[in-house]
């Protein structure tokens, strides 16, 4: 007689107002059919960048009421790919109800985001809560006013660092406050099949009615695609005849793709070390080209990548388009959270917020 699988315990909490993870990864229902059979929520995006969050939030059949960006090229590129999306363009650190009225979103089922990363980078000098670009006060403050039934933020690994855990204990601390179970987690990009080594930390709100349904996603059982595999089409697209050998050269998966921010930075691969790291894959990451390789250029030579090629190696499809010049495209493609990934979470919570309620009947 075959075993039944053995039930996932949850470990209990010594002193739970301390536990910054009160779940533990689940059985992940794959999402395939999503898109075509809908679930009947709703989310409203803060800081909804490229879009990369929001397509995974489509992909597990999760509905836009609307998404609040305030960069300028990043909006156009959400209207420029999805007409009938709700795009409001928006500082969320200042209050201007004709624009965006919080009211005008009681009854949404989940508040998700990515809030901008430079206040928990190394490279933004990790100031934290003392950052002007710090978003996670308007965050609770609209969770405070709207109350939906989930919320979920990405951000950066440095958030999950020492010297960020009393903030991170403040940020859950105020959303139990207001009826919510919270939890912490680092995962990588890599293991939801994003050819890229990209650890984010996702952080999850879960109202108390419906905190035992939510289970962290698993990883996939397949490694994801390598860089020269994932490439080639487009690396070869122009004639270039080095494009067969560097393809084998490229047989890993990429290094953490850097935004940047809109204080510093043009458009390249990262810092020196990041650099490196492409160059053994055979790519050029002092700058983003125009377009592939052409048939001029050396055999054996590094090409550099091109804004769609990045894009690709986010997670995005191949016919997302991105408005901007070159420098604010790669910035919209640099930042963004990989679909794949969001996808998986959000189909989490999908599943976490339609499982169906046992009712015990008195007999």
């Amino acid at each position: 007689m075959k075993k039944r699988p053995r039930p996932l315990e949850r470990p209990p909490a010594l002193f739970p107002e301390m536990n910054e993870n009160p779940w533990i990864p689940g059985p992940r229902k794959l999402a395939e059919h999503y898109r075509r059979h809908r679930s009947g929520l709703t989310t409203l995006e803060l800081c909804a960048g490229a879009g990369g969050q929001a397509l995974g939030y489509e992909d597990a059949g999760i509905d836009h009421v609307g998404l609040v960006e305030l960069d300028e090229n990043a909006c156009a590129t959400l209207k420029l790919n999805r007409r009938d999306w709700n795009v409001i363009q928006h500082d969320l650190t200042k209050e201007d109800l004709a624009k965006f009225n919080p009211a005008d979103f009681k009854g949404v089922d989940i508040i998700s985001g990515g809030l901008p990363c430079p206040p928990f980078s190394v490279a933004g000098k990790q100031l934290g809560k003392q950052d002007e670009r710090n978003l996670f006060p308007a965050m609770i403050d609209l969770v405070d006013q709207i109350r939906p039934k989930a919320v979920q933020i990405e951000n950066v690994r440095g958030i999950y660092e020492a010297i960020f855990r009393d903030y991170r204990l403040y940020i859950a601390g105020e959303l139990r406050r207001l009826g919510y179970e919270t939890g912490w987690r680092l995962m990588n990009a890599s293991d939801f099949g994003v050819p890229q080594l990209r650890p984010r930390v996702v952080f999850v709100a879960i109202k108390h009615d419906y905190k035992d349904n939510f289970y962290w996603p698993e990883q996939l059982r397949d490694d994801p695609p390598k860089v020269g595999e994932k490439l080639y089409k487009l690396m070869a697209a122009n004639g270039w005849k080095g494009a067969d050998t560097w393809k084998k050269k490229a047989d890993e998966i990429a290094p953490t793709i850097v935004g940047g921010s809109h204080k510093h930075g043009g458009p390249d691969l990262g810092p020196t070390r990041a650099r490196k790291a492409w160059a053994t894959l055979g790519v050029d990451g002092l700058g983003i080209a125009n377009e592939a390789p052409g048939p001029d250029f050396p055999i054996n030579g590094m090409p550099k990548l091109t804004v769609q090629m990045v894009a690709l190696l986010q997670g995005f499809p191949e016919n997302w388009k991105f408005s901007g010049g070159k420098t604010a495209a790669y910035r919209q493609v640099g930042n963004a959270f990989p679909p794949p990934f969001a996808k998986a979470v959000a189909e989490q919570v999908r599943s976490c917020l339609t499982k169906p309620k046992l009712v015990r009947v008195a007999r």
